[in-house]
């Protein structure tokens, strides 16, 4: 299976696009109007049509995985920030070829997702795998910046809520990141929150995460998650992880010790009709973690700094992240990856026990 998904996929520059029309009418109110440039391609017979009701936008879906939907074989999306913003060159690329090579190793089939020249794309190329890694003018996409990417022919990666977005637009069930963005600290006077969180109450999919990163205010994102109708799972612990340590100080009511339990949860929801994401959060193993005195520390002394400097709004993720590598000579990279590495395979185990039970 995996020679024959290379194969499909290395002639994806020999194929048109395949064009995925949304279903949902709530997408009506995120995106109600499709860029003029999309006028110009028109769905054929064959092309993956969930619903012939509502237009509201094209994503290109590269050939591998259109069949793999069509077949109902496992599908798994993956975020490209974390090879166009969240991991050093050439790091980055051998991290994103990684994650792809293992899963289709388990026959599943990977859907990086990112925007090339202002295109939606789910499954990225090779080639357009390695342009956005490479090249200096990408930028980075949240949900709302998905139609003026469009428009202006933009490239980016796209972080949680964009990938979400486009994933579950194409008809992707799961998907795996690394940590999720939440509320930021100090939200009560700035109101900072992440698209994330609203972006995945509105879809039904499958997150695997190892919690939101613990720069953010924790308990208030988990607050938010509750509000939200944010179903949280911990797989094997009901300790709450915080991204760079297993364990945030904070409970979560329910565990799962399995990808098939995972799965039926997820099934049980969709016979619910509840539309909202179900988070699951991995914890990164603990021989791999930071040390938590040596985090906390970090943390501490990063939160100062960018308080001294004066740094907020959009600049202070970053702001904080580049801290917390430079004070741990790196350390903080290398947990990153093996967070990223543990919630992919998870997610191929779901992925999996959702496409064998249909």
């Amino acid at each position: 299976m995996g020679a024959e998904m290379r194969k499909v996929s290395d002639t994806r520059h020999d194929a048109e696009p395949a064009i995925v029309r949304a279903t949902a009418p709530r997408f009506e109110r995120l995106l109600n109007r499709r860029p003029a440039w999309l006028t110009e391609h028109s769905p054929r017979k064959g092309d993956l049509m969930p619903s012939p009701h509502h237009a509201l936008g094209h994503i290109e879906i590269s050939p591998e995985v259109h069949d793999a939907l069509h077949r109902g074989l496992p599908v798994l999306a993956l975020e490209s920030t974390i090879f166009t913003h969240g991991l050093p060159r050439p790091r980055n690329l051998e991290v994103a070829r990684e994650a792809e090579d293992r899963l289709r190793g388990r026959g599943v089939v990977p859907a990086t997702i990112g925007v090339v020249d202002g295109r939606a794309i789910v499954g990225l190329s090779p080639a357009e795998i390695d342009r956005l890694g490479n090249d200096d003018d990408v930028v980075k996409l949240s949900l709302r910046d998905l139609p003026v990417a469009a428009a202006k022919r933009l490239s980016g990666g796209t972080t949680v809520a964009a990938t979400a977005f486009l994933a579950a637009r194409a008809g992707i069930r799961v998907f795996s990141t690394g940590g999720l963005g939440g509320v930021h600290r100090d939200a009560q006077q700035t109101f900072d929150e992440s698209a994330d969180l609203p972006t995945l109450a509105a879809l039904p999919l499958v997150v695997v995460s190892a919690g939101v990163k613990s720069i953010l205010d924790v308990p208030l994102t988990l607050e938010r998650m509750e509000t939200l109708g944010l179903t949280v799972v911990g797989y094997r612990t009901t300790d709450y992880p915080g991204f760079y340590i297993a364990d945030s100080g904070l409970d979560i009511e329910y565990s799962s010790d399995s990808a098939d339990e995972i799965a039926d949860i997820a099934r049980a929801r969709d016979a619910l009709g509840i539309t909202s994401t179900l988070l699951v959060a991995r914890p990164v193993d603990t021989d791999l973690q930071l040390p938590p005195e040596l985090h906390d520390a970090v943390l501490s002394r990063a939160l100062n700094a960018a308080a001294s400097a004066g740094v907020s709004g959009h600049d202070i993720t970053p702001f904080l992240l580049d801290f917390m590598q430079r004070e741990t000579g790196g350390r903080s990279l290398d947990v990153n990856v093996e967070v990223y590495r543990g919630n992919v395979a998870l997610g191929a185990e779901i992925a999996a026990a959702l496409a064998g039970a249909e």
